[in-house]
């Protein structure tokens, strides 16, 4: 089954040259690609004009392998709490990003909360917004990258641990490499000022690779994460792919392009190695 994008012309450009020139721009912010192989990076899925810069960053500096698990969150709740996508293509403006099915289906007998679901995908943006950001980078890198879309609305830890686990044991000792890409955006609707304090306290936990603090502190600080579940499972399973070493690579606010500084959401970037 086959995906059409449902926000071209609304989140992003919906003209493949205006699109890819802009996406250029962005990842030209990024400076030179990491070294070391990525395990895991997560940027932001916000209207391009807002966050496209910082995942510019953070997409540019990783050093994404080939194939790439992509988790985000749920925001429309139709469909299964761990939805993959499971074959096909996802199309967007340009061109096509394979989905690779051999992988998605490993990752369905991984753990028996996985469920093979289209409906969490249909209309949900999170995961959409990056693939153009894929389809520009393959071209810089001469690669061409394939997917696993994940929609991830599990509210319990103990499921994303074990879940995650599953998941960095099998991404572990897959044929080959895999990275990881998870969408989210931070703070939403608070005061820049509050929403720099709230999401430093979440990204502490993501750079020092805690899932457990992470979701904790999301949830005991009330803070409008939209992607803490996903990253919580995908943390959990890069620790088990041998994560040693989290870097923020960059922050900002929507308040940085409006100008409203009183109601604002957070962007982060990070790699994770």
């Amino acid at each position: 089954m086959d995906r059409n994008p449902i926000v071209a012309g609304r989140f992003y450009d919906d003209n493949p040259r205006r699109l890819y020139d802009q996406i250029g721009t962005y990842l030209d912010a990024a400076g030179p690609m990491d070294q070391e192989r990525t395990i895991l990076a997560m940027a932001p899925h916000a209207g391009y004009v807002y966050s496209g810069r910082v995942a510019g960053m953070a997409l540019g500096r990783a050093n994404l392998a080939s194939t790439i698990v992509l988790l985000g969150p749920n925001h429309t709740g139709n469909g299964l709490p761990l939805a993959v996508w499971p074959s096909g293509k996802w199309y967007i403006p340009g061109g096509a990003i394979p989905v690779n099915e051999s992988l998605a289906a490993a990752i369905l007998q991984a753990a028996p909360k996985f469920a093979e679901d289209s409906s969490a995908h249909l209309y949900e943006h999170s995961l959409e917004v990056m693939a153009p950001f894929l389809l520009e980078l393959g071209e810089r890198r001469n690669t061409s990258y394939s997917i696993v879309p994940i929609a991830v609305a599990e509210p319990h830890f103990e499921v994303l641990q074990e879940t995650g686990r599953a998941l960095g044991r099998l991404l572990a000792s897959w044929e080959e490499p895999v990275s990881m890409v998870v969408s989210s955006d931070m703070s939403h609707y608070v005061s820049a000022r509050r929403a720099k304090e709230l999401d430093t306290l979440a990204l502490d936990a993501v750079k020092a690779l805690d899932p457990r603090q992470l979701f904790q502190t999301v949830r005991e600080r009330n803070i409008t994460m939209c992607g803490v579940l996903p990253m919580s499972l995908a943390m959990t399973a890069a620790l088990e792919m041998g994560a040693t070493k989290a870097e923020i690579v960059e922050y900002a606010t929507s308040g940085d392009v409006s100008g409203d500084f009183d109601q604002v959401v957070g962007y982060a970037g990070a790699v994770v190695s």
